[in-house]
Order: C-alpha cells, then sequence, then structure tokens
C-alpha cells in the first residue's frame, strides 16, 4: 500500500509539473506531495532532512547557471551566436544545420541545456526565417542537443550534477570519460538530422535582406570562458560549481547592482527560478519514498553488478525507458544512488537520462518547455514526427555513446 500511495503522488507531481495549471510554478504540487510523503510516514523526518542537504548545492548551482545564462543573453551572447551562424552558413540550409549543432553542443555544455532552450531557440527561430530558409530542422535540433549534447561536463544539466555526486570522479575525469560519448552521441544525431530532414534542408533558400552586424559581446563571452576554466580548477580544492557560477553571474551583473541594486536584485531572483528550485527539492523528497518502497526494489533488481559492455547497455536503456516513463529528473534521484558502487554504471544511466527524453515529450521538463515556446509561434512541432524522429535518433545515440563510454572505461582503466 506504501508502494502504491508513493507512486500515486509521484504521478500527481509529474502531472501536475506538465500540465501546470492556471500557470502555477511546478512547485505548487512539488512541495505539497513532499511534505504528503513525509505526513504519511513513507519517508521520516530526518530521512527528508538528509536528502534536502544532498540535493542543497545541486539546486544551488542550478539557480546559479540559470542566472548566468540570461545574463549572458542580456549581454547579447546569444544574439551574436546566431548572427555568426548566419553569417557562417551563407544562405545554406545544411551549413545552418552544421553550425547550428556546433553552437548548440557548445552552449548546452557549458551554460547547461535551460539556455539552449529557452535563450538559443528563439534566436535559431529568429535565424531561418531571416535566411528564409526551412526552419524544422533547426528548431528539432534545439531540443535534440539540450538533451543528447548535455553530456560533456557535471555542469552541463541537472542530471549530470546528481550523477556526478554520486560518481565518486573529479571534474577533470567526469569530462575525460564523457568526451568521447559526447562526440559520438554529436556526430549520431547530425547525420540522423541530415537524413531525415533532407527534403528540408534540400529546399533552396530564398534571399533575404542581409543581417545588420552584431557587436561580439567580448566581455561576456570572457567572464564565460573563465567560469569554464573555474569549473574545472575549483572542484579539485572542494569549491561546489555553484559558486564558481554564482562568481560569474555576479561579475556579469556588478554594473546593473551599482547604479540599480534593488531593481536588479529582483530580476536575478527571477532569472534563478526560484520556484523551480523549490520543485526540485519537494520532487527529490517524493522520489525518495518511491525509491524505498516496491519500485526501487524492482529497479533494483534490474541493475547489473558489472559494468561490462552487455551491463553498462542494460543500465543505459533502463534509464532511458524510466525516464520516458517519470521522466529524467526522478529516473535520475531514483537511479543514481542504485548504480552509485560502479562509476561506469553511473555514466552509463546519465546516457539514458539524458538521450532518453529525445523519445517523447514527457522525457525531460526541457523538451516540454520547448514544445510550449514553439507552440507560441507558427511553428508548432507534430507529436508524430517528433516521436518518428526521436524513434530513430534514440537507440542509434544509445548504441554510439555506450559504445565510446565502454572504450573510455577500457582505456583508463575505470569500472
Amino acid at each position: 500500500m506504501s508502494t502504491f500511495v508513493s507512486v500515486v503522488i509521484l504521478v500527481g507531481v509529474l502531472g501536475f509539473a506538465l500540465v501546470r495549471p492556471w500557470g502555477l510554478p511546478e512547485a505548487m504540487g512539488a512541495v505539497p506531495g513532499a511534505g504528503l510523503v513525509v505526513l504519511l510516514g513513507l519517508v521520516s523526518w530526518q530521512d527528508a532532512g538528509r536528502e534536502l542537504v544532498v540535493l542543497g548545492p545541486t539546486v544551488g548551482f542550478l539557480a546559479a547557471v540559470l542566472t548566468l545564462a540570461h545574463l549572458a543573453d542580456d549581454a547579447g551572447v546569444f544574439r551574436y551566436a546566431g548572427w555568426v551562424a548566419g553569417r557562417v552558413s551563407r544562405g545554406s540550409p545544411r551549413r545552418l544545420l552544421g553550425v547550428l549543432f556546433v553552437i548548440a553542443s557548445a552552449v548546452t555544455a557549458v551554460l547547461s541545456l535551460d539556455a539552449t532552450v529557452v535563450l538559443l531557440t528563439p534566436v535559431v527561430l529568429a535565424t531561418a526565417m531571416r535566411m528564409r530558409v526551412r526552419a524544422k530542422p533547426h528548431l528539432y535540433a534545439c531540443t535534440h542537443l539540450a538533451n543528447s549534447a548535455s553530456l560533456l561536463l557535471p555542469v552541463s544539466n541537472l542530471t549530470n550534477l546528481l550523477a556526478f555526486a554520486a560518481s565518486g570522479l573529479t571534474f577533470a575525469r567526469f569530462a575525460g570519460l564523457m568526451a568521447l560519448p559526447w562526440l559520438a552521441v554529436v556526430a549520431t544525431e547530425y547525420l540522423l538530422f541530415r537524413w531525415f530532414f533532407a527534403g528540408d534542408l534540400a529546399a533552396p533558400a530564398r534571399r533575404g535582406p542581409p543581417a545588420a552586424p552584431v557587436q561580439a559581446p567580448r566581455f561576456a563571452l570572457v567572464v564565460l570562458a573563465v567560469t569554464l576554466v573555474g569549473f574545472g580548477l575549483a572542484e579539485p580544492v572542494g569549491v561546489h560549481p555553484a559558486w564558481v557560477a554564482a562568481g560569474g553571474a555576479l561579475v556579469l551583473a556588478t554594473n546593473r547592482l551599482v547604479r540599480r541594486p534593488l531593481a536588479e536584485v529582483g530580476r536575478l531572483a527571477r532569472a534563478a527560478n526560484l520556484p523551480f528550485c523549490g520543485f526540485v527539492f519537494g520532487l527529490g523528497i517524493v522520489v525518495l519514498a518511491v525509491r524505498s518502497g516496491g519500485v526501487g526494489l524492482v529497479v533494483g533488481r534490474l541493475i547489473p553488478a558489472w559494468g561490462g559492455l552487455a551491463g553498462l547497455l542494460a543500465v543505459a536503456v533502463l534509464a532511458a525507458v524510466l525516464a520516458n516513463l517519470m521522466n529524467n529528473l526522478p529516473a535520475t534521484l531514483m537511479l543514481t544512488p542504485l548504480v552509485a558502487h560502479s562509476p561506469g554504471l553511473v555514466l552509463a544511466a546519465l546516457l539514458g537520462v539524458n538521450i532518453g527524453p529525445n523519445l517523447t515529450y514527457v522525457g525531460s521538463l526541457a523538451t516540454l518547455l520547448w514544445r510550449q515556446i514553439l507552440h507560441a509561434t507558427a511553428h508548432r512541432p507534430a507529436g508524430r514526427e517528433f516521436l518518428r524522429l526521436g524513434a530513430l535518433t534514440v537507440p542509434a545515440c544509445l548504441m554510439a555513446g555506450v559504445a565510446a563510454l565502454w572504450l573510455g572505461l577500457r582505456v583508463s582503466g575505470t569500472s
């Protein structure tokens, strides 16, 4: 009965987050859900408190990097990226797709998938419209790369931070092991996109007016580069990436804070999306109740004890299935404690929860947000086409990513 109740509460929390009735934030469902599992005794007060402490640094980083990404957008980083993409592509839809893959993969890796979905997608749409090319391949690339290109760094995705905390790896070690899978997955996505959207990419572009030059936001780009280096340098000396991201955001916001301190503090708080941070805390406690019951026992029995190629593939597929059944964030919260005995299995689970959401809309909140953004335009995505593209890319990317991970683990001697 406790397992049934905890699953019902989780479904209710996720359903609220997906629908967001009356525009209410996701936390309005997750926080009461967390309180309910504690009041019903499904999770003790002590365990709930420990879960909040464990999630604290991760949620802190989420708030900091969201703020950093919005400040970078205000500085013109994404407008500049869109201008560069249009200039380099020289009117070719195929070249535009290739340039976009490079830009979106870099943005996702450094500023997290939320920046790609929320900030880059509108820029890509505007660039395609200005170039008068079919926007569909480029818009679908934004959501696919927001998920699958978020494998590289611990800071690229909230799921990465959760996996990173469970893996026992250093920042540099994590990035080194995930570099080859990241490249393999992005390359696989690109080749399959070229084939799937061959007709759209072959359509000739109608010549439009030249785009006005956009000045490079040098200061913001330097701050982002220094912040990225700081992620790698700070972690070995015990400084959490959240502090590095917060420092980068503070540098970008300094001038505005000096001129209008009260107004800027409020704007930064909105950029940090504190209600969503509350959602993550609440969801963590609800998933703890599910993991502690029968569902956790069943999933635990499916986890292999070894990290060979078959074991890595089994965990990645299981993670992808769970991501599409319950969303990738709760899937990560459930899986990472169960595979923490093997860094290789932790990274395999990360492949599944990051690549798997490209199969269905409900796989990740970022995909749902992308869909919501496009539904406000004339370029609404078709559900059947999204599924067809996902059915093509997800299995291939999982295979490519797992094979690359297995090779990297073998070469490095990591289990």
